[in-house]
């Protein structure tokens, strides 16, 4: 009896364990269900939006000029942010804000992405805290519903 109910136990922990594997590595490489919160994005992203990420393009660095991505907050490292990709490494980007008369240039960084809100007036990005090491993009945006 006890070595029933042991077997069964050591049985259902193996089961959970393999499931565990399977379901981190499909959110970790082929993607999830985000919710997008705050008005940086608008009007593309509007807040409490559902976005789906895919993650193979960060993995394969297939990250264009243009895709809108999920990143690792670089201010806040436990929460996650939604930007546009303006630049690449080596690309030449305009580092002010709208509202600035003289505008000033920067090179983005090797191994880093320029990365700016759709909104650029309500928009916390890479004007404030520089260029983004390509290793905190989690994901890129590839649906939205709505």
């Amino acid at each position: 009896m006890f070595r029933n109910v042991l077997g069964k136990t050591f049985r259902f922990l193996g089961y959970t364990v393999q499931y565990g594997c399977i379901a981190h590595c499909a959110f970790e490489y082929l993607g999830g269900i985000v919710v997008c919160s705050g008005p940086s994005m608008e009007p593309t992203i509007q807040n409490s939006d559902i976005v789906f990420s895919e993650n193979l393009s960060r993995h394969l660095y297939c990250i264009r000029k243009g895709d809108i991505v999920i990143v690792k907050s670089p201010n806040d490292p436990k929460s996650n942010i939604c930007k546009r990709v303006i630049g690449l490494e080596g690309d030449k980007v305009c580092t002010s804000n709208p509202s600035d008369f003289l505008k000033s240039h920067s090179y983005v960084p090797k191994g880093h992405v320029w990365l700016e809100g759709d909104n650029l007036r309500n928009s916390t990005d890479s004007r404030c805290y520089g260029p983004v090491p390509y290793g905190l993009i989690r994901g890129r945006i590839c649906f939205k519903t709505g």
